[in-house]
């Protein structure tokens, strides 16, 4: 069975809430942080209801999970209390993922900021021999986290990873998240040569220490190197590539993870994830966790937007070129593909009984119509 899910929130009753949380998308595997990640408040790892969430776990058939470390760690600084904190503050929530009894912590490297890229590659392989020999009792292991190559970010290509790794003493402790929004923002293939990318990484770093994917759609173009996630078939990417990759022979055995943004206007429920179509969509079993009438509405939209002449690919990516060749352009104009299409079904009043969180999650499923469907 794929290990498919979603990043999910970790409070205010810690790995219960994210279980339950996980288990309402149909996921059979999911991401949490251990804490806000933008600062070092933590609540202790003992009354975080660890036995009730693996318990809500146990019952659903989830067999693996994963944890992020939290982003304000950043082993590249030349600034000795950032380092140092960075240091301090990767061994703890090491020690948290540890008491989780989770496999997998992913880290982005670190950024070198004013110094360059072969500073950020030695400061962050000293930060890992240094955190790793303050956690030496504890089974976890390190993915460093394939990066899209914003700023200066350090991890941007299969080579600098590779280099990290190669300067830490005990690298047996350190595998890879493989993100597909950040490798196609740093360049790498995955639309037309999924094989070949992954080749070139078994080459360089060695499918071996592959342990996790996060699962993105991209809103920039290949090389654009900006780290901008869309959700599933409404970016750069598209459904079929993202398809290709939950199942690819050398990746589906490993935990994927959806970290598509949330999306939706200022209704009575916000902003709500497409998660749960996501997920049913990429493990083929849409009808059984959807129902029937989703497909007949999935069906619906492609008659429709048919009758439009609209292909979602290219109108898709027609879209995305169109806002980024156009910076000027209005506020109202700035609209993104899914939410364009929205509008185009509002104004049909093609579903006046669904929320727009029901239209959007059918609109994730016409970007992957033809699998959904079953079309020729």
């Amino acid at each position: 069975m794929l290990k498919i899910g979603s990043h999910v929130s970790c409070s205010p009753k810690g790995l219960l809430c994210a279980a339950e949380e996980a288990v309402s998308y149909g996921s059979s595997s999911f991401m949490i942080y251990t804490g806000a990640p933008q600062n070092t408040r933590r609540k202790p790892i003992e009354e975080m209801y660890v036995s009730e969430g693996l318990e809500v776990m146990k019952q659903h058939g989830i067999p693996e999970i994963v944890v992020h470390a939290p982003y304000i760690i950043n082993l590249g600084s030349y600034k000795e209390s950032t380092y140092e904190l960075a240091v301090r503050f990767l061994q703890e929530e090491i020690k948290r993922t540890h008491y989780l009894g989770v496999r997998n912590i992913v880290l982005h490297p670190g950024a070198y900021t004013d110094k360059d890229a072969e500073y950020g590659i030695a400061r962050i392989a000293e930060g890992l021999n240094e955190v790793l020999k303050g956690v030496k009792d504890t089974k976890v292991k390190i993915a460093l986290e394939t990066m899209a190559g914003k700023g200066t970010e350090v991890g941007r290509s299969f080579e600098e990873l590779a280099a990290i790794i190669d300067k830490v003493e005990d690298n047996d402790q350190l595998t890879i998240c493989l993100d597909t929004c950040h490798i196609h923002d740093a360049g790498y293939d995955i639309v037309n040569d999924l094989d070949g990318v992954l080749k070139e990484f078994d080459r360089v770093i060695g499918l071996d220490r592959l342990a996790v994917v996060h699962l993105n759609d991209s809103k920039n173009p290949r090389g654009a190197g900006k780290d901008r996630h869309a959700p599933v078939g409404s970016g750069y990417l598209g459904f079929e590539t993202i398809s290709s990759v939950v199942n690819h022979e050398k990746l589906k055995h490993l935990p994927m993870i959806l970290e598509t943004p949330w999306i939706g206007g200022k209704t009575d429920q916000g902003e709500r994830p497409m998660y749960e179509a996501e997920i049913a969509i990429l493990r083929g079993n849409a009808e059984e966790r959807l129902g029937s009438e989703y497909l007949e509405d999935v069906d619906r939209l492609n008659h429709f937007f048919t009758k439009q002449d609209l292909d979602s690919r290219k109108y898709v990516l027609g879209v995305w070129d169109l806002l980024k060749n156009d910076a000027k352009a209005k506020k109202e104009d700035k609209r993104e593909p899914m939410e364009r299409l929205y509008d185009m079904v509002v104004a049909e009043n093609l579903f006046p009984e669904l929320n727009e969180e029901q239209i959007n999650h059918r609109l994730t499923g016409w970007f992957a119509a033809k699998s959904v469907l079953q079309l020729a």
